[in-house]
């Protein structure tokens, strides 16, 4: 289970919410590589460098992805290149929706570029 302490910055969040976090932060943590710190009012997810960051809306959760190329989605709000090999993805992820595989597709390719 997600640790409190790191879900502590979705107190204002509704309830789903947090517990999308939650599953994600699991799911994610299984691999023993992966951590969560906490960065203020977000949790960064990191191996040898941060792959992702969470950030609490009060009824979504807002996902920064790091990755090698930008992702092509109807999905992602907004992709940004902040270096030369480097782009950061943002995506709305609500409760209703859950994780599905090309989410996690997504988590995972960018967890692997952190390794």
């Amino acid at each position: 289970m997600a640790d409190e302490a790191a879900l502590a910055v979705f107190a204002r969040s509704d309830p789903e919410v947090r517990k999308l976090a939650g599953e994600l932060i699991d799911r994610l943590s299984a691999e023993p590589a992966t951590r969560v710190e906490p960065k203020g009012g977000s949790l960064h997810l990191c191996r040898r460098s941060a792959f992702a960051g969470l950030h609490p809306r009060k009824s979504a959760l807002l996902a920064n992805l790091r990755t090698a190329a930008p992702i092509e989605s109807d999905r992602i709000r907004k992709a940004e290149r902040v270096s030369a090999n480097r782009f950061h993805n943002e995506l709305l992820i609500e409760p209703r929706k859950g994780l599905d595989d090309e989410l996690l597709g997504w988590f995972a390719q960018a967890a692997a570029l952190a390794e």
